[in-house]
């Protein structure tokens, strides 16, 4: 009989059911030399030959003295693909041997070109591979160096494919599947996107606590990638929350860590803290969301993160707001969080006229009158260059002490809620102008 693509593994089987794996004497030969001579041309086969025999190795189950002919199958698979002639068109290699022969100009080859990417032409003929198969050439592909980011996306081209009409436990296996495989790429080759998707499928199928934490520690190096809304999860069952905030709480840790050998920027970090700013506003009306729930979400940015705490005041004021029945040890273990020194002039003011932070909480009055006269200087130094130019002279810069009897010395500053940038200056004894009087406009705070 003529050996063929299609017909290897019946016959692979076939040996095996007649016991002529193995040539232990002349009264029963072995099948396995020939089928070996037989793919020493599998470099001659067509594309579809290589499908068409894989499919029927993965129906067939060959035992394990065949193990290494698919291994030479898959091996041949991999090949195809990394080969840069054979991206474009995987019709153009047949041979006089085969049984099938294609055009290099077919409306297919054409219409497969425009479909898909040079790169992932293959993501569809690849779908009907079964999870034990699967997960045997994707570890192949890593191991002969293939495009991580390639990978990723075609493991998740066959999550969302592949799910159709599968009993549970099969989609269980294959998400379990793929999350091992996704670990054994570099980290940022995955989309975050796709991450959170692969999330949300995992908790509609409960699965278990294990698989779900192995994503997320995939997702938390990624952070950056995405925006608030896809930290604004539904609260599990059985709680009463708006949001998951453990879930963004565990998020938070694991970016920070930066997924092991994954470096964190700046700009990512500037990203997360201004994400998890707004992530805070939005949970801080929750009725249901316990104090100690709240003080993990304020403190899991460490204060050096944080450039403004503007956004984390705005946060706690609606907290208190809505929580007015806390107690006062749980205030203040929300309220210390507060670094007075980052915070803009007006949201000190309204922190000292706040009724609902304790006076504990409140800054000193000459950090208050410090943030103030720093405002009011930096606001007139446009005013310095102005004199500068018009009178040729270089007025020296305007220095804050930082002891508060230091600042009382220059003059009673503390009832200054409203007057003349022209009389701060006069009271620091830097304004030296002649019989020439400028009007300066009125600064109220």
């Amino acid at each position: 009989m003529e050996l063929t693509s299609s017909n290897v593994s019946m016959l692979c089987s076939a040996a095996q059911f007649l016991e002529m794996e193995e040539c232990d004497s002349l009264e029963a030969p072995s099948l396995k030399p020939h089928i070996e001579n037989f793919l020493d041309g599998i470099r001659f086969w067509t594309w579809f030959e290589l499908m068409e025999a894989l499919k029927q190795f993965q129906e067939s189950f060959p035992s394990k003295g065949y193990l290494e002919i698919l291994d030479r199958i898959m091996d041949q698979l991999i090949e195809r693909l990394a080969s840069p002639c054979l991206v474009t068109s995987p019709y153009t290699c047949s041979s006089n041997r085969s049984s099938f022969q294609f055009s290099c100009d077919t409306s297919s080859n054409n219409s497969l070109r425009n479909n898909f990417s040079e790169a992932t032409w293959w993501f569809e003929h690849l779908l009907f591979l079964k999870i034990d198969l699967l997960d045997n050439v994707i570890r192949k592909m890593i191991s002969h160096d293939f495009d991580h980011s390639i990978v990723s996306k075609f493991l998740f081209y066959y999550l969302n494919l592949s799910h159709g009409g599968a009993e549970q436990d099969v989609k269980i296996e294959t998400i379990k599947v793929v999350i091992d495989l996704l670990s054994l790429l570099d980290i940022g080759s995955i989309s975050c996107k796709d991450l959170f998707n692969l999330n949300r499928i995992a908790i509609s199928l409960k699965i278990s606590k294990f698989c779900r934490n192995n994503i997320e520690s995939l997702i938390g190096p990624l952070l950056d990638q995405v925006t608030i809304d896809y930290l604004l999860l539904p609260s599990p069952n059985g709680k009463d929350h708006a949001y998951d905030v453990d879930f963004v709480t565990r998020l938070m840790k694991i970016f920070l860590l930066g997924g092991g050998s994954f470096e964190l920027n700046l700009n990512q970090v500037k990203r997360v803290v201004k994400m998890m700013d707004l992530f805070l506003v939005e949970v801080a009306p929750d009725p249901h969301l316990q104090p100690s729930e709240f003080e993990a979400l304020i403190t899991v940015l460490p204060d050096a993160v944080r450039e403004s705490h503007d956004q984390l005041y705005i946060a706690m004021d609606m907290y208190l707001k809505v929580h007015a029945g806390i107690g006062e040890k749980e205030v203040m273990n929300i309220c210390c969080t507060l670094n007075h020194e980052k915070m803009s002039h007006e949201s000190l003011r309204h922190l000292t006229r706040n009724l609902v932070f304790p006076s504990e909480s409140k800054p000193r009055a000459h950090l208050t009158r410090q943030s103030r006269m720093k405002t009011l200087l930096q606001e007139n130094d446009h005013l310095k260059n102005f004199f500068d130019s018009m009178f040729g002279k270089s007025f020296k810069n305007i220095d804050v002490k930082e002891d508060v009897e230091e600042i009382k010395r220059y003059g009673e500053l503390e009832g200054m809620e409203c007057g003349t940038h022209l009389a701060c200056v006069k009271k620091l004894g830097v304004h030296t102008l002649s019989n020439n009087t400028i009007y300066l406009p009125k600064f109220c705070s």
